[in-house]
């Protein structure tokens, strides 16, 4: 993303400081003709919008201005040509109340943009386009977010979307590629073809990895097996890979990488050809690929790598299950194309049930909060607006599922499925998508963070797709708020959950709480089945602190039957205590007085 933003007059500035630390924003200016205008800060270029336009518009992806509406029309109207071409163009107010997509709402992704900027700082989204009216799909736009990449000239797929804007019928014939993309509120209303039905050519646009649609959405399935002779040349190959998808009709948006034996690492024309293209490649071992039946293997390649196969085997094991090679090895030389290139390349082509960009997916762990969702941070808000896919346990779905748009898929989970909850958003990741990962609280504090990382790290840090982690407020956070200020010197969190924690251990651990007199927040204090460790671990307190020690009850905070209620360590009605609450043991300092809880940090002291 290359990006700028323009302020219209000085009032701007603090809103363009905030935009340049964004992902979205790389230089700030605000008009004017001289640096002797007021701009205090080095990273502000002071120059005359029109002049910024002339060197930026045909270079940048984003142009934001602070401003009008108004000003910002005039200043763009003599550079704009078509939405397919020009840069993407977001106006901002000077209160930063209000933010409008103004330009290039579907190919350039601005709505998106926008959505992310509005959460991130606070401000209101105004749309004004008929995919937001209607809740349609951006036809044109919207296989980006799956991963896919387009094709088809843009007077046709203009012509589909002016049909979707006049309601009539928009068909989709898809024969590859993830479908989840239908189960969003806005894929329902597309009406589906089957492989086998006629489609209707001027209403349907397809997703393919063949060229021959009109308008097509290409998904990364097509894993192409190379073999070659020693030191065969990068335009040999290339021009063989070429001749081979042209002439099968199969599109270069579709290729997911490359694969070939291992002894093939260092053969310069297929390294450069996969730099060139930004594609991995697939190593594998000769007795790996030994193991996998294909139709057409070779004495000699048996003979001189030590298996019977190279470009067909590794493009079905690169494939994965449930693969099928979809077309043979085919043999190519230099004089096939009438060169002087030495060398000869094999190739052959197999297609992957499932995508596979993983440069293209990210994965937001997000911790969404206690409950309500005004207790999501704008940073969690922005992350979510990005990601087309939310994956949580229903109930944490349920709690912010009026912050989803139309065009985002919720996929739900039960309870106990934390680790299959993970491995889906990897899944998904690999496969091009920008997913949220939700916990409830902090997904840092017993949430999905940690398992999430785990499984990551188990894979090739090349191969491994981006992610990032959004703190959320933890229900220990809002507990002590609603009580008081209880945590304000050293604290502890111990969950009293055994079942991945051995019970020796969170006894140690408790006893070391109390040895260091800080204040004790206990997570998952009480189920059905776990009814004894509760009153363990209060007998414990009971032997290092006074019998009045105050503590805190808070139950379902955050949420529509929250409550608090204070005890002392000998008064805690154990049998009222569940997984639902949170229970703040104070220290030797902490006191409770006219039900506000305090734990001092001796600022009255000094």
């Amino acid at each position: 993303m290359k990006g700028i933003a323009i302020g219209l007059s000085h009032k701007s500035q603090e809103i363009l400081k905030r935009l340049k630390k964004t992902e979205f924003v790389n230089e700030i200016y605000i008009a004017g003709s001289s640096k002797d205008d007021g701009a205090e800060n080095e990273e502000l270029q002071v120059k005359k919008p029109r002049e910024i336009l002339i060197q930026k518009w045909p270079e940048v992806d984003l142009i934001i201005f602070i401003g009008s509406i108004g000003a910002s029309i005039r200043i763009i109207n003599s550079f704009l040509t078509s939405k397919n071409q020009d840069p993407g163009v977001i106006v901002i107010d000077n209160k930063c109340s209000k933010i409008v997509p103004l330009v290039g709402l579907h190919q350039s992704n601005t709505k998106n943009i926008a959505f992310q900027i509005s959460n991130l700082f606070g401000c209101q989204i105004i749309e004004t386009s008929n995919s937001n009216d209607q809740s349609f799909l951006n036809l044109d736009s919207f296989g980006e977010a799956w991963g896919w990449k387009r094709s088809g000239e843009i007077k046709n797929w203009s012509n589909i979307v002016i049909k979707q804007a006049k309601n009539e019928k928009i068909f989709c014939k898809q024969l590859s590629g993830i479908s989840l993309w239908k189960n969003s509120k806005s894929g329902e209303i597309i009406n589906q073809i089957d492989a086998k039905e006629t489609e209707k050519p001027d209403s349907t646009f397809h997703v393919s990895i063949f060229e021959n649609h009109v308008t097509t959405w290409h998904p990364r399935v097509l894993w192409i097996g190379i073999g070659c002779e020693r030191n065969t040349c990068k335009e040999l190959i290339a021009n063989s890979l070429n001749n081979f998808l042209k002439s099968r009709n199969l599109s270069r948006h579709s290729i997911a990488g490359f694969a070939t034996v291992d002894i093939k690492k260092d053969e310069e024309g297929i390294l450069e050809l996969a730099e060139e293209n930004n594609l991995p490649i697939k190593f594998f071992t000769k007795e790996d690929l030994s193991k996998i039946i294909v139709p057409n293997p070779s004495i000699v390649v048996q003979k001189q790598i030590g298996t019977p196969s190279v470009a067909e085997a590794s493009c079905l094991l690169a494939a994965g299950e449930e693969s099928k090679l979809l077309e043979a090895k085919r043999i190519f030389k230099g004089k096939d194309f009438q060169t002087s290139n030495s060398g000869a390349v094999t190739i052959a082509i197999a297609e992957s049930k499932n995508q596979y960009y993983p440069t293209n997916g990210e994965i937001h762990i997000i911790g969404s909060g206690p409950g309500d969702i005004s207790f999501i941070t704008n940073n969690a808000r922005k992350a979510l607006s990005r990601c087309t896919v939310w994956i949580g346990y229903k109930m944490y779905l349920d709690l912010i599922k009026p912050l989803k748009r139309s065009d985002q898929v919720l996929v739900e989970s039960k309870l106990t499925e934390e680790k299959e909850r993970c491995i889906k958003a990897i899944k998904l990741a690999e496969e091009g998508i920008k997913v949220a990962l939700i916990s409830s609280g902090e997904s840092g504090f017993y949430g999905m963070a940690g398992l999430l990382l785990e499984l990551l790290q188990k894979i090739k840090k090349e191969y491994r797709p981006y992610f990032e982690v959004h703190p959320g407020i933890s229900s220990v956070q809002l507990a002590a708020a609603l009580s008081g200020a209880p945590l304000t010197n050293d604290f502890c969190s111990i969950s009293l959950s055994d079942k991945l924690t051995p019970w020796s251990l969170i006894e140690k651990r408790i006893q070391g709480a109390l040895l260091g007199d800080f204040v004790i927040a206990l997570f998952n204090p009480q189920s059905i089945e776990r009814n004894w460790q509760l009153k363990s671990v209060i007998d414990q307190c009971l032997k290092s602190r006074p019998s009045n020690t105050p503590v805190l009850i808070a139950r379902q905070v955050g949420r529509e039957n929250q409550s608090k209620k204070f005890f002392t360590l000998n008064t805690i009605p154990i049998k009222e205590i569940d997984m639902l609450s949170i229970i703040i043991i104070g220290n030797s300092q902490t006191t409770l007085i006219d039900d506000i809880f305090i734990t001092p940090r001796g600022y009255l002291q000094h």
